[in-house]
């Protein structure tokens, strides 16, 4: 099996199968995001301990097999991590997703690094990018409680 298929798989079983598709109990973060363009929603809930590490992170939402499969990769990768380390990685993907070739994080396995690349295909298709990107931008928006909503469409890419 090449990169390319890998990929592919990877994006497909997560689009069908989201991991953490359901709403945290007792979560004391949350945001909502929307991509008005194509549709996608998404709805951020998060639990961080007092030391601010991730101890649960889940989502809600509908939207492509690319939104829905970056949420889920995204909850699957945080969860455990603190919050600094969080916007390490968020900063790293987005950066990756809109111009860089690879992922510098020290903070990630090699495993967890090829799931996020397998979304680097969408820097071709920028309306792709915004799919990507959404769940990523909802969590910042979480964390930070900047917004009620984030809408992808404002957001910079």
């Amino acid at each position: 099996m090449n990169l390319k298929e890998l990929y592919q798989e990877i994006i497909l079983d997560h689009g069908k199968n989201p991991r953490n598709l359901r709403k945290t109990d007792n979560f004391n973060k949350d945001a909502k995001g929307h991509n008005p363009l194509c549709g996608d929603k998404v709805h951020v809930y998060l639990k961080l301990n007092e030391n601010k590490k991730v101890e649960d992170i889940s989502f809600e939402g509908q939207g492509c097999a690319i939104s829905m499969a970056s949420a889920s990769i995204m909850t699957g990768l945080v969860k455990g991590k603190e919050e600094k380390e969080v916007k390490e990685i968020i900063k790293d993907f987005l950066e990756m997703i809109k111009e860089k070739e690879s992922l510098n994080s020290k903070l990630l396995e090699e495993d967890e690094k090829t799931k996020l690349m397998c979304l680097s295909g969408v820097k071709q298709y920028p309306m792709r990018v915004k799919c990507a990107t959404l769940s990523w931008h909802t969590l910042i928006s979480a964390i930070d409680k900047s917004q009620n909503e984030i809408n992808i469409e404002s957001e910079e890419i």
